[in-house]
């Protein structure tokens, strides 16, 4: 275990040894994080709570900023706001060196500059996040270093998170769990009559209740395509899809599950099977050295040879403190991105969101997601359980 120096000899969160060796691919000298997710990879899970809904404050916004230098672990910065101090004195941050100083984005980047500068890499090579840099940010960062290269670091960061450690993964469990938990509870306690609206807000409690932060719910009833909150009520005999994202300490539990209020038909129960038999063929090829366009063709491949090809699709995406990130296996497929890992081999400990969407003429919006961490002989599903049809109104 590395430890940083200094008065308190906190342990380094991530793994120093890969972070420095990913920099050096990348051709960075020093890396200015400055995405929540990263901030929050690198400091060890925190995040400051003042600014988890809302970056926006008076005429600016919060930025966090990690500094650090390809191994230099003595000379890593973090930069918050002025509030991050108290913060600070309970649960102390590990890097050497912070300001907790700031109110806007120009003092965080003047100080991430300062910091920069005084440890002598002020003509070095910096790694930055363009999408998660302010541009009075960038521009003021850009002028103060003159000298200095600036690199986009965004690739370099997705592989850093994208084999998860045992911690990480077990939040990510815990994730799934809960919102599996939390579906299943609102599916039974949903009736006829209940709207949309008042579903997806009984979720949002359900999760909260359970230590889960709610994101979103993709919600339809009946035979509508629509997952947009609205006064449509659920009737007897409709099916129910529910598709939520939540997280826990940060890590993402995206799953979508069904219901029914009343009893499948057999129609039903065969479109379900269906839908379930291209994500098994999915699951079949997760595995640690499985070349990961492999995986998706073999699904794609089962799918296009079943009766429901014609309105249904496939997808898988890997996720952990976003709901998209490395590893990225298909292009443009709905997100906008480059299947850059469909020639690579799968790693353990890569996490992989796995959907299969059926958008039937008739039935409706039927529909499993699921998440599995790759391991050296198969997977471990998250949240492996209510994979079929279940019902409404019993609780």
């Amino acid at each position: 275990m590395n430890i940083a120096p200094g008065k308190n000899a906190v342990a380094i969160p991530f793994d120093q040894a890969r972070l420095d060796g990913l920099m050096e691919e990348a051709g960075i000298d020093v890396l200015l994080a400055t995405s929540k997710h990263n901030t929050q990879y690198l400091l060890g899970g925190y995040k400051f709570i003042f600014f988890a809904a809302m970056d926006a404050i008076g005429h600016s916004r919060y930025l966090p900023i990690v500094v650090y230098e390809k191994g230099g672990p003595d000379r890593a910065a973090y930069i918050g706001n002025r509030m991050e101090g108290a913060e600070h004195q309970n649960n102390p941050f590990w890097t050497p060196t912070l300001h907790a100083a700031c109110w806007g984005t120009l003092d965080a980047a003047n100080l991430a500059v300062e910091h920069v500068q005084k440890i002598g890499k002020g003509e070095a090579r910096i790694g930055i996040e363009p999408a998660f840099l302010p541009s009075d940010a960038y521009t003021l960062v850009r002028k103060a270093l003159p000298d200095a290269k600036l690199i986009d670091a965004t690739g370099m960061l997705e592989r850093m998170r994208a084999i998860k450690t045992d911690a990480e993964l077990e939040r990510l469990r815990v994730a799934s769990e809960l919102i599996t938990d939390s579906m299943l509870a609102t599916i039974q306690w949903a009736r006829e009559g209940t709207t949309k609206t008042e579903i997806i807000e009984q979720l949002r409690r359900e999760e909260t209740n359970r230590g889960a932060h709610f994101e979103y719910c993709l919600l339809t009833l009946g035979s509508s395509h629509n997952r947009a909150a609205s006064p449509q009520a659920w009737k007897q005999g409709e099916v129910l899809s529910i598709d939520s994202g939540g997280n826990y300490h940060g890590y993402i539990g995206d799953l979508c599950r069904m219901g029914i209020l009343g009893e499948p038909d057999a129609e039903l129960e065969d479109l379900l099977a269906e839908v379930d038999v291209v994500q098994q063929a999915a699951f079949s090829k997760v595995r640690a050295g499985t070349l990961g366009g492999d995986m998706i063709a073999h699904a794609e491949g089962v799918l296009k040879a079943s009766k429901v090809s014609p309105y249904t699709d496939f997808f898988a995406h890997g996720m952990g403190l976003i709901t998209h990130e490395a590893p990225f296996l298909m292009t443009n497929h709905p997100v906008t991105y480059e299947g850059t890992y469909a020639e690579k081999p799968l790693e353990k400990n890569m996490v992989l969101s796995v959907e299969t969407t059926m958008l039937h003429p008739t039935r409706g919006f039927i529909k499993l997601e699921d998440t599995v961490a790759v391991t050296d002989t198969g997977y471990a599903m998250f949240g492996d359980r209510a994979r079929g049809w279940n019902r409404g109104g019993i609780s």
